[in-house]
């Protein structure tokens, strides 16, 4: 990265790691895929019962292949074979993880999450259940505030995650929800996490590279 544009974005990520603070959330930015996984080295231990969210970006970081060889019970959403049946099971088992981990749709320089989902089991485990909760996210899910993290939301994650899971939807054609009501649809539940009652429970990596959504 230039010069002025790193150092503009150092002082972006100092804004954002005081106003996650603000909201009891505790923010770590890394600068690639290596520094993540060095990191989660020291968390994947002691056989800990490990879940994850739906998300492009662990797939493209790795983590998900890193869990598989990790000592932790991971609950495998992915495991070649499973039922739809067997998927909603894990998606419950998720709710007593010791750690919880996703990516967000966007997050916003005054410390908060948004993400719309469409099952809900995602944004239910970010907000509940899990003793600990890891949010792994690309600079491009960075958003000023409110109104532009629902806009990227409505014209980039929803519509390029219908796109990938072949749902039949208008924003598959459109390039951007039209808040539908087709059977395919995927964005029912839209979550913001602000200010949190239990210190610290969320993590926030940010990773300096564009990833996902």
């Amino acid at each position: 990265m230039e010069e002025n544009l790193n150092e503009l974005m150092k002082i972006k990520e100092n804004e954002l790691i005081k106003a996650f603070e603000k909201h009891n959330m505790t923010m770590l930015v890394v600068k690639d895929r290596e520094e993540l996984e060095t990191y989660l080295k020291n968390v994947f231990v002691n056989g800990k019962k490990v879940a994850v969210g739906g998300s492009v970006t662990l797939n493209q970081l790795g983590v998900i292949d890193m869990l598989r060889s990790s000592d932790v019970d991971f609950i495998d959403r992915y495991e070649e074979g499973l039922t739809r049946e067997e998927v909603e099971q894990r998606f419950r088992e998720a709710f007593f993880a010791d750690l919880f981990i996703t990516s967000t749709n966007a997050l916003t320089m005054d410390g908060c999450l948004y993400n719309v989902d469409g099952t809900g089991n995602r944004v239910a485990a970010m907000i509940y259940g899990p003793k600990e909760v890891i949010v792994i996210a690309g600079l491009n899910k960075i958003c000023l505030n409110e109104q532009e993290a629902i806009d990227h939301i409505k014209n980039c994650s929803a519509p390029a995650n219908a796109m990938r899971l072949n749902k039949k939807t208008p924003c598959t054609k459109m390039g951007k929800c039209i808040e539908c009501h087709s059977p395919d649809r995927i964005c029912s539940s839209y979550v913001k996490l602000g200010y949190q009652g239990k210190v610290n429970r969320i993590k926030v990596i940010l990773v300096e590279d564009y990833l996902g959504y």
